[in-house]
């Protein structure tokens, strides 16, 4: 199928990416600028689109993200330190976000006549993030399918969603992912701060994927104290 993925540049949508260039048609890879403070997320979008050898679009909602307000990842608030299944790491949703590009990808998708869009929301995001839920996946696809009837049939790829990140991991070494080459961290600093709850389930999942992780953070042992007591359950 001819796809087009969703990419922040991150761990997971940058191996969504060369999974789905090694099974899919891959057509481009579409990122988002909504004002997040780890903007810088996007120059690895931009990167895995250039070793990938296909266009990379930036679309700039950062205006609809000013009114997105009460996020960590958009506001001057501090991304909290600890496991992403603290209560204290809700702080970090950006209300409807995941709906607002996907709605967007899929008309940019529609446009190019491609078969379908892919996303790399997975099992991890469930404890958090309502938009990343199996059940939104199956909604929003039910959704579009009422919208684009008649004009075009997209379908929403989401190969990752019931599993955990540390499956991600092995799904990208598989596919050679450059994991060096991409973006975690929410605080957005010269490194990966290594505490803040992305950096946590990055550094944990190399771990249980038995795979060497090459990121250089600012506390490499950190995660160590912050998933002794927890674990993020789907819902």
């Amino acid at each position: 199928m001819k796809t087009l993925v969703v990419c922040s540049g991150g761990l997971d949508s940058v191996s969504l990416a060369y999974k789905i260039a090694s099974e899919q048609q891959l057509i481009g890879l579409l990122s988002f600028d909504y004002g997040q403070r780890h903007k810088k997320e996007l120059e690895f979008a931009a990167r895995a689109a250039k070793a990938l050898g296909v266009p990379h679009q930036i679309i700039d909602i950062s205006t609809i993200g000013k009114s997105l307000t009460g996020s960590a990842l958009t506001d001057d608030l501090d991304v909290p330190d600890g496991h992403y299944a603290e209560d204290t790491m809700k702080i970090t949703v950006v209300p409807n976000r995941n709906a607002i590009m996907l709605a967007i990808a899929f008309g940019v998708a529609a446009a190019k006549k491609a078969d379908a869009v892919a996303v790399a929301v997975h099992g991890g995001d469930h404890f958090i993030y309502p938009d990343c839920r199996p059940g939104f996946i199956d909604a929003f696809q039910t959704m579009q399918n009422h919208a684009l009837e008649g004009y075009a049939d997209v379908t929403l790829l989401s190969p990752f969603v019931t599993v955990p990140k540390s499956e991600i991991v092995v799904e990208g070494a598989k596919y050679g992912t450059p994991f060096a080459d991409t973006w975690s961290c929410y605080k957005g600093g010269a490194r990966h701060c290594g505490r803040c709850g992305t950096c946590v389930e990055r550094r944990e999942a190399f771990h249980l994927a038995g795979v060497a992780d090459p990121t250089d953070y600012e506390d490499p042992d950190f995660w160590r104290s912050a998933t002794s007591g927890f674990k993020a359950e789907g819902v």
